[in-house]
């Protein structure tokens, strides 16, 4: 539940995400360092029963070969493209498989799982863990006394059915034995959200419980990171997942973790513009140390290369320590100096020395506290409607689906009309006109769109962009099975135009072809030319008509298949 997509979208969307960046490769980016490596992790949940499932194996043994997808995808690759047809399309997408249980699940059935990835599937794995793992009385030191979040609530049951650190422990020992039997990895993924009381009023009531995340969930990973070096050291690599933003991304990294995944940062303003500061804040780093390569990053941005060269077990009168630390002082090329697997240890030992640093860090910035975090978007006190509103179209960034989009037309008034049906047939009655003074409006494509909220949580208006603007049902069933919903479904075939509306419940149906407009609703059909309405008015009704909502309509018609928009629904018809 968890995602939009089923299984077989999931697959076939990273195939196709594989192959373009395969094309990618072999046009712009052709000899560019770095793009030869990227990796395709699965993840999965939330069962052994369910991942032993036909499906989901399926799933599976098919990231591991998808020799057919891609054919199948090949050809579908248009023929003013057919050069890319023939290029190596990688087929063994995925050999590694990332965890992630729900809060609660229980360690045997975690363990059961992994071991079953592990023996019978031959994937590398890794754990997703909770900072539940860290304990009651330190979450609560952390979040409470450290950061100041008195006003949330963790519930002891949270505590009490997640996995406890022993328990934790002696896991992963039993694991990594049998990974090693079978010549695979083992890993961990620190971490998922914290449970917490719904207590804001601002989630659905009926949700008890609701998940945090950002910037106080960075200080409780960083310290279960912490806690994972003391005892494992270096011996588990590990990803991380937890309030990452351009200013501790940096830390991360010299924390020796990968991969490093943000999210919550790209719910705020900008969007997934903000990646772009993630690497400059990096790359800066990396210069003020003398740093060119990620390896001397970990070694030197705290200034634990020393220390951690220290804990090698190398005679500091060998050659090579003197060759090392010279290398160090001077500025020149570590991995010469010490070798691949001297300078892997050498980085690893530096890793756990900088986790400690960093955990007294974060401890003590001020960033993460709840006095920095308390402040939420400011409001100006008006209320959306369905055209115009500020545009400033900061709703169209922090949607994490890409679901509000922007259009718009030279047309800048609807008509209010009614048409009232008399003796001698109908009288056409224009009361005024809708002005749409904005540069462009916003919409919203209910395919992607999951009612998260977050546009509403930005938009200095209330009421919501996702609920309030235009929302467009990309497939007809779908329009008609969302009773709850208004929105409209606009679809161009041939020489008709169909659009279909919904107006505080109520449903409308307009059809526009050279031969003029049908507009249709409850109780009424008309026909008319929209050159010249009023004296082409016909059709039957039992009282008066709103014609308004057809102009609307007739509206979003022509600014979304216009033929120099580029929008979801222009894309779905194909005749646009």
């Amino acid at each position: 539940w968890s995602q939009e997509l089923t299984l077989e979208q999931s697959l076939d969307e990273y195939v196709k995400g594989a192959m373009l960046i395969q094309m990618l490769r072999e046009g712009p980016l052709r000899g560019v360092a770095g793009f030869e490596d990227t990796l395709y992790d699965m993840s999965v949940g939330y069962d052994l029963e369910g991942i032993k499932s036909d499906r989901v194996m399926s799933f599976i043994r098919q990231m591991m070969d998808a020799t057919d997808v891609v054919d199948r995808f090949r050809r579908e690759i248009p023929a003013s493209y057919g050069h890319l047809r023939d290029l190596d399309y990688p087929t063994e997408l995925s050999d590694s498989l990332t965890l992630s249980t729900f809060h609660g699940c229980p360690p045997e059935e975690i363990e059961g799982i992994i071991d079953f990835l592990l023996r019978e599937v031959g994937l590398h794995s890794i754990i997703k863990f909770n900072p539940m793992l860290l304990g009651r009385d330190e979450v609560h030191r952390i979040l409470f006394e450290v950061l100041g979040y008195t006003d949330l609530e963790v519930p002891d049951s949270a505590f009490e059915r997640d996995i406890q650190w022993n328990q934790a422990v002696d896991m992963l020992g039993r694991l990594s034995e049998t990974a090693a039997s079978e010549g695979l990895g083992l890993g961990a993924k620190l971490t998922n959200t914290l449970i917490v009381r719904n207590t804001r009023g601002f989630l659905a009531p009926e949700e008890d419980e609701v998940y945090l995340s950002g910037q106080p969930l960075h200080v409780l990973a960083i310290s279960l990171v912490g806690r994972f070096r003391e005892i494992f050291g270096s011996r588990y690599p590990i990803s991380f997942a937890a309030g990452i933003d351009k200013d501790n991304y940096p830390d991360a990294v010299a924390l020796g973790m990968v991969p490093i995944t943000t999210c919550t940062d790209l719910l705020r303003k900008g969007g997934y513009g903000r990646l772009t500061a993630y690497h400059a804040q990096l790359k800066k780093r990396m210069e003020a140390v003398g740093a060119q390569t990620i390896g001397d990053y970990i070694l030197r941005a705290y200034g634990n290369a020393e220390a951690a060269f220290g804990r090698l077990g190398i005679d500091p009168r060998d050659s090579l320590a003197g060759r090392c630390l010279g290398a160090l002082t001077e500025g020149a090329d570590l991995l010469e100096a010490a070798g691949r697997e001297i300078y892997d240890r050498w980085v690893a030992a530096a890793s756990c020395l900088n986790t400690s640093r960093y955990v007294e860090v974060v401890m003590a910035e001020e960033r993460y506290t709840r006095e920095s975090n308390s402040k939420g978007p400011k409001k100006i006190g008006r209320h959306l409607k369905l055209f115009d509103c500020l545009t400033c179209d900061i709703c169209v960034p922090v949607c994490p689906n890409d679901a509000n989009f922007t259009f718009g037309s030279d047309q800048k008034t609807i008509a209010v009309v009614k048409a009232v049906p008399s003796k001698s047939g109908w009288e056409w009655r224009h009361e005024e006109d809708l002005d749409l003074e904005e540069r462009h409006q916003i919409g919203n494509f209910a395919d992607f769109c999951n009612d998260c909220g977050n546009c509403d949580i930005f938009c200095p208006e209330d009421g919501g962009p996702y609920v309030l603007k235009p929302r467009f049902f990309g497939v007809e069933a779908e329009w008609r099975s969302t009773t709850h919903l208004d929105g409209f479904y606009i679809h161009r075939n041939h020489e008709r135009d169909l659009v279909l509306g919904r107006f505080e419940g109520r449903e409308y149906r307009m059809e526009a072809t050279s031969a003029g407009v049908t507009y249709s609703g409850d109780g009424f059909e008309i026909r008319f030319d929209p050159q010249e309405p009023q004296n082409s008015l016909q059709g039957e009704g039992s009282g008066e008509v709103d014609v308004t909502f057809c102009n609307i309509m007739d509206y979003l018609r022509r600014a979304l298949l216009d033929a120099e928009q580029v929008n979801y629904v222009q894309t779905l018809s194909p005749l646009a």
